[in-house]
């Protein structure tokens, strides 16, 4: 059976949903998942999660309606300013992924600061995807390689998945363990697509404003009963677990 994960994905789904169930405007929703994020950071570091990384905004949301966007990319820039010194004296190592070049330039400078200070820190690692796409991340990976190929750096016939690898947003750090998706759908919805190849999926029906420590036991439970094979076979893994 599987040891507890090491990384952790989330898909922080059903915010809208949850205002709307209230009578609340879809804002409601959006502002009370921000003390579920605290939450659950703290509790994937009590559990020793080595990294946590949780879909804030897709490449897809930009679709959304104007002021819904901008009431996000305004929350998600007060958050950060709050959070900061809390992540950093906890020890937390924070970390973005996405296109950048998407966002405002004060919310991109905040970021970036956020990194700076706490890149020494030894504690979880949090990923927050921003303005990303895993479709995006492939693009951009195959982009680079293409770049080297041109230049005569490197030859089509060289490149590996591992040169792949070295090029996604991810690049360094060990895939996803667990998938969590929150509110019910039963899809990746373009994210992280490089590295969830033998991600283990948990699907569950609450909504994230409503995601408890219970619904993360549960997942880790679930977690703990899988065999994680990655195309091997039960005889294979036992063999090996016996050496």
């Amino acid at each position: 059976m599987a040891d507890s994960p090491q990384h952790v994905a989330i898909i922080m789904d059903g915010n809208g949903r949850w205002a709307r169930s209230r009578g609340l405007p879809r804002p409601a929703g959006h502002r009370a998942s921000v003390k579920v994020v605290r939450r659950v950071v703290e509790e994937c570091a009590r559990r020793n999660v080595q990294f946590l990384t949780l879909f804030a905004f897709s490449s897809e949301n930009w679709s959304r309606p104007a002021d819904e966007v901008g009431m996000l990319m305004s929350l998600f820039l007060d958050a950060l300013v709050r959070e900061i010194a809390d992540l950093h004296s906890n020890q937390v190592r924070l970390r973005f992924i996405g296109d950048r070049s998407l966002l405002g330039p004060e919310l991109a400078e905040r970021m970036l600061a956020g990194e700076a200070l706490t890149q020494a820190n030894t504690g979880l690692g949090l990923l927050v995807a921003v303005a990303y796409g895993g479709r995006w991340d492939i693009m951009q990976a195959c982009r680079s390689l293409a770049v080297d190929v041109a230049a005569g750096r490197l030859l089509p016939e060289q490149i590996t998945e591992s040169h792949i690898a070295a090029r996604v947003a991810l690049a360094g750090i060990p895939d996803p363990d667990l998938l969590i998706r929150t509110g019910g759908e039963r899809r990746i919805s373009n994210f992280l697509l490089w590295n969830l190849a033998y991600t283990e999926l948990f699907f569950c029906d609450v909504l994230w404003p409503e995601f408890a420590p219970q619904h993360l036991d549960a997942a880790f439970e679930y977690f703990a009963q899988r065999e994680r094979r990655f195309g091997k076979t039960s005889a294979q893994l036992a063999a090996h677990s016996n050496v």
